[in-house]
């Protein structure tokens, strides 16, 4: 009797956990501050050629990690992306990842935007650049960053409020490159030669420019792809009442700034293997494509070209300062936008 008991047993063991894998679906779960159509799509196409389902969470970065932190080994998370390597550093940093050895995702990158340390992979890039009107600004008269404390462009620069993580990316790398005293009267400097106060996207700079509100404006690059590319009147307009300048070119100079969307791999990630075949696949040649044409970032892989548009404005010098000193040095980058009253 004892023993039919045990067979019992065993048997409805064995059927109930045939029964769980039955019911067991793959996926993937993913925390993202991206917010671009181009993303859906990537993820519709990975889940087409896995059938692994991508289950998406968005919100800001670092609402993002705080939740992390607070879910803590009990976290859901598989991965998470940001548009920002300052937020990746800070991830990093407080032990929310993981590092991602896997050689077919380290071919698939540029050596130049790698995190040194491993625990985050980049995905696309782009450079915090210069346009200017082409109806009222030579181009010859423009050179560096530096430069935009210069009186002469009193009144007639445009950008984003302070509290952008673009801006402030763009603020750490110039104290990493140049000392804090450097950047702090560069910053008072550049607030002087405002053409208004800080407000609206990158997109509105722009316009702004097309307007006659400003002469110069600090922008991504990415917009004024999507502003050539628009099927609205408005925003075509403006791009095309632009040019677009990359700062810094020079032999001593430190090359333009730029930054990533990159992606790291939770500490305890439930669904790690299939995480790990997003990373390869958004790393692929395929999905790179799908970036450059729909969203005009720079590729993460050389073996991709750049859209046409984007092409057009000709190779540039990269800084190849450690991306990860965009988050380090961003405490004092805020601080010394308060200081500067940099809006």
């Amino acid at each position: 009797m004892k023993n039919i008991s045990l067979v019992i047993i065993l048997l409805t063991f064995i059927l109930s956990g045939c029964n769980t894998n039955i019911k067991k679906t793959e996926e993937i779960n993913l925390y993202s501050q991206r917010h671009y159509n181009v993303d859906k799509k990537q993820y519709e196409n990975f889940e087409k050629k896995t059938g692994i389902k991508i289950n998406v969470v968005k919100a800001g970065a670092d609402e993002l990690i705080e939740r992390l932190k607070n879910e803590g080994d009990n976290s859901p998370a598989d991965l998470f992306i940001t548009v920002d390597a300052g937020k990746l550093q800070k991830g990093s940093e407080l032990g929310l990842f993981q590092k991602i050895n896997l050689e077919s995702v380290n071919s698939n990158i540029d050596p130049e935007l790698k995190d040194p340390s491993g625990f985050w992979v980049p995905i696309t890039y782009r450079s915090r650049i210069i346009v200017y009107s082409n109806e009222r600004i030579n181009k010859d008269e423009l050179s560096t960053y530096e430069d935009l404390s210069s009186e002469k462009w009193k009144g007639k620069i445009l950008v984003r409020s302070s509290s952008n993580a673009y801006n402030q990316a763009l603020m750490s790398s110039i104290i990493a490159n140049k000392g804090s005293e450097f950047a702090l009267d560069w910053s008072k400097k550049i607030v002087k030669n405002f053409a208004r106060d800080p407000k609206g996207n990158d997109r509105d700079q722009v316009k702004a420019i097309a307007s006659g509100q400003g002469d110069i404006a600090i922008v991504n690059s990415y917009y004024i792809g999507l502003l050539l590319s628009s099927d609205k009147e408005e925003e075509l307009k403006a791009g095309k009442a632009v040019s677009v300048f990359f700062p810094n070119q020079g032999i001593n100079e430190s090359g333009s700034h730029i930054n990533i969307s990159g992606i790291g791999l939770t500490k305890n990630a439930p669904n790690k293997e299939n995480a790990l075949k997003l990373i390869e696949y958004l790393t692929s040649i395929e999905a790179q494509k799908l970036y450059v044409n729909t969203s005009y970032e720079y590729p993460a892989n050389p073996n991709v070209m750049p859209n046409e548009i984007v092409k057009k404005w000709g190779l540039f010098k990269k800084d190849t300062l450690d991306l990860n000193s965009l988050g380090v040095y961003r405490n004092e980058a805020i601080k010394t936008f308060d200081i500067s009253g940099w809006k």
